[in-house]
Order: structure tokens, then C-alpha cells, then sequence
């Protein structure tokens, strides 16, 4: 767990502050985000990153946890910001983001986020097919705009993680296969307009990678593709983007294998690569998401129900489940939780968190240990930074919950609670 988990008088405190406490100001359930913790993730991609390679630039993957706050906390330490649809790149502009900084991904852009994009001057367009290129070129005639692209290819590697969250097979929804025509058919696409102003490639190999043996077997594809071009079109890469996919640590076995060991053996593969095809070193972006915010966030719920089914299971029910967190259900995600009001006791009760779904599914974590759990218990549940406010939903007409913001001992809200009148307030 990070550091600024801490336990005083028997009772956990984030960043600081009292979670117990924290539970009964605002209730639950209750995303909780630690902005020390952003900030110092954010210093380490600095650190390791960007003051350590000259010509680099990170993007915040604000698909993760995007809330206005988090964007201008984002903007406030100088990164970009990695988008994939018109409501991120709203709600960032919104925020005070320079549009130049924004980098639009997706694999089925509508029309209407395209010409927004150009409109309001988005810095890249990440090109993912062929019907997006001649869509660009006729808004940078509309607009009169030379419009920056990459292409994003589909290296072919498996990654070693879920699939549903392996985005760089060849089976992929997204990104363009690397086969002769389809390469020809867009380098002659980009290369003749006179509104795309094609810089490089893009790939993305997958999300909570523990291990670099798929970003370097795709960055030498990458590659290759660099020297292939170059020979056969005359064009030298200016910009190459690795994506992100960096994993962050959701139970304490999990490896925590650093921002360095993804970066400085791809740094060294690009940095031979060029030089070798004597081609100027490129601006190289990474676009971490999961690896800044993940570890930042935690979730409290209050414990309701017990359950227990002699030789089977004993469950307890939460206020919360899979609205607030749909990763266990929809990929097995498994997560790290304690409770918050006994932090120093040690478990010694097995049981199963179920969440208030109507759904047999809805199972948060199954098979851990707690102390003498009760109902009134504050169940904190770890590493929820990442795609659990961003993936909340309103099944079953339950309200969202809210953000609280949390440094150094001090707190505030930062998302409302949603109500019932909240649930139908779009309703006709």
C-alpha cells in the first residue's frame, strides 16, 4: 500500500485523514482521491520521464478518474491529456486545458467529435482507420487547418493480462494492421493532403501490464515500420506515442515493477533505432492513466447485512457494488481491503463482500479476511482511483456516489453525492 495509508488509534487514516471520520461527514458509499499521491506520481514521470529525455511529453489517460478538479490538477504540473470522445474533450477544456495539450484517441469517432476537435484546435487526432482520414481532410478545408496526426497501428503482441483489457493483439477493434496494402493505402492517404499533418505512429499494447515484453515487441515493430516507410516513402517519423498500460499494485503481493523499468529500455531501443536509420531523434509520448490515479483513490462503504451459510460462505453486504466498481464483475479484478474503524486488528473472519445489485454477480471481493466484521463497520477498499468513478453507472436507480478530495490532513468535496431526483431529472 502507498505511504500515505497510515493507522493511528486503531483507525486508518488516507492521506492524513481520518476515514472513519471522513465516512460519517459525508457518507458512503464514498470515492476518496489523494492529490499528494497524484502529485508525487506526477514528479516521478518528471523524474524518470521527462526532464531525463529531452523531446518527451506524458498525457494524462484521463479516461480513468476525469473530473474537473483532476484536470486542473493535471494541467496545474504541466501534462497533457490523453481523450477518447467529445465529453472528455469538453469537460478538459472546461477545466482551463490548452486544447494543444489534448490528445483524441478512439476507434469510432462520430462526425460531430471530429469537427469539434478541429474547431477547437485539439493538439493530435490519434487516426485509427481510413474513414477518419477523409473525414479530417474535409474539416481542415472547412477550417482551414493542417490537422496533426498518428496513425495508431495494431502491432500484433499479446499482452499478459485480461483480455478485455489487451488492446494491441491483431484480433483488436482498434488501431490499423500492419499488412502492405493497408500501409501504402494510408501512407499515400496522408502524404498527399494538404491538410494532414502526419507526424508518426501510435500503439497500445494492453492496461495493467506487469512486465515490458509487450511494449518492446510491439516497439520493434514500431520500428521497423519507422525504417520501412522511410525507404519506401521518404518519410521520417517525427513523433512516436508508446501509450501507457503501466500496472500499479491492487493487492500487496502484486509487483511493483516502476515507471524506469517500462521507460528506460524503450528510451534505449528508440534512441538506437533512429540513429541507426539515420533518422533525427523523435518527440516520444507516453500516456499514463491507471499508474497515476489508481493507488491514488480508495472507496469506504458501510457494512449492512451478514450472512452466514454454515460450510459454505458468510457474505456481507455493502451500500455499494458493482455501480461504483463494475471492474470485479466485468474482468475478475481483485482488490485490498480493511476495515477502516478496526485498521490494526488482524483478520480472522473469512468472507465474501456483496454488493446491493440484483445481480448474483455483483460480488466485490470474494474470500478475505477481516476482524470480526460488523454491521456499522467501515469497509475501506483500496486502489478504486482508476475506472470506478469513471465507470459508474445507475442500475437499479442507485445514485453515484461523491469525491472527496484529500491532502495532507485536510478534506473537501470535489463531486456531490447524486440524489434520487438526480435519476430522473433528464426523464420526460
Amino acid at each position: 500500500m502507498t505511504n500515505a495509508v497510515s493507522i493511528k488509534n486503531g483507525r486508518l487514516f488516507f492521506d492524513g485523514v481520518d476515514m472513519t471520520e471522513l465516512a460519517a461527514i459525508y457518507g458512503t458509499p464514498l470515492y476518496v482521491v489523494s492529490e499528494s499521491i497524484i502529485r508525487e506520481r506526477i514528479e516521478r514521470i518528471k523524474i524518470e520521464f521527462l526532464n531525463k529525455y529531452p523531446g518527451t511529453i506524458a498525457a494524462y489517460a484521463s479516461k480513468a478518474f476525469q473530473t474537473l478538479e483532476m484536470c486542473r490538477l493535471v494541467a496545474s504540473e504541466g501534462l497533457g491529456f490523453d481523450v477518447v470522445s467529445g465529453g472528455e474533450i469538453f469537460a478538459t477544456l472546461k477545466a482551463g486545458a490548452d486544447p494543444a495539450d489534448l490528445i483524441f484517441h478512439g476507434n469510432a469517432k462520430t462526425p460531430d467529435e471530429l469537427r469539434y476537435a478541429v474547431q477547437h484546435g485539439v493538439g493530435r487526432i490519434i487516426v485509427d482507420n481510413l474513414n477518419e482520414i477523409a473525414q479530417l481532410e474535409r474539416l481542415g478545408a472547412v477550417f482551414g487547418k493542417k490537422i496533426p496526426v498518428l496513425y495508431r497501428i495494431t502491432p500484433g503482441v499479446d499482452s499478459h493480462t485480461h483480455r478485455f483489457i489487451s488492446t494491441g493483439s491483431l484480433d483488436s477493434k482498434f488501431g490499423i494492421p500492419l499488412n502492405q496494402e493497408v500501409r501504402e493505402m494510408y501512407m499515400h492517404a496522408v502524404l498527399r493532403s494538404p491538410h494532414i499533418d502526419f507526424r508518426g505512429f501510435h500503439f497500445h499494447v494492453g492496461s495493467q501490464l506487469h512486465d515490458n515484453f509487450s511494449h518492446l515487441a510491439a516497439l520493434d515493430i514500431l520500428l521497423d515500420l519507422v525504417r520501412q516507410v522511410k525507404a519506401e516513402f521518404g518519410f521520417a517519423a517525427r513523433e512516436i506515442n508508446l501509450g501507457g498500460g503501466f500496472g500499479i499494485q491492487y493487492l500487496p503481493t502484486d509487483p511493483d515493477p516502476g515507471l524506469s523499468y517500462f521507460i528506460e529500455p524503450m528510451m534505449k531501443k528508440i534512441e538506437e533505432g533512429f540513429s541507426s536509420a539515420g533518422i533525427p531523434q523523435p518527440t516520444v509520448i507516453i500516456e499514463p492513466g491507471r499508474w497515476i490515479i489508481g493507488e491514488a483513490g480508495l472507496t469506504l462503504y458501510t457494512i449492512g447485512a451478514k450472512k452466514e451459510i454454515p460450510g459454505i460462505r458468510t457474505y456481507l453486504g455493502i451500500d455499494g457494488g458493482m455501480t461504483d466498481n463494475i471492474r470485479p464483475a466485468l474482468y475478475e479484478a481483485r482488490y485490498h481491503a480493511l476495515i477502516a474503524n478496526k485498521a490494526e486488528r488482524t483478520g480472522d473472519t473469512l468472507v465474501t463482500i456483496a454488493g446491493k445489485c440484483c445481480e448474483s454477480g455483483d460480488i466485490l471481493i470474494r474470500d478475505i479476511k477481516l476482524p470480526d466484521p460488523q454491521p456499522g463497520d467501515i469497509l475501506a477498499v483500496f486502489s478504486t482511483g482508476a475506472y470506478n468513478h469513471a465507470m459508474a453507472s445507475n442500475y437499479n436507480r442507485i445514485p453515484r456516489p461523491a469525491v472527496v478530495m484529500v491532502k495532507n490532513g485536510s478534506h473537501h468535496l470535489s463531486v456531490r453525492r447524486e440524489t434520487w431526483e438526480d435519476l430522473i431529472s433528464r426523464e420526460l
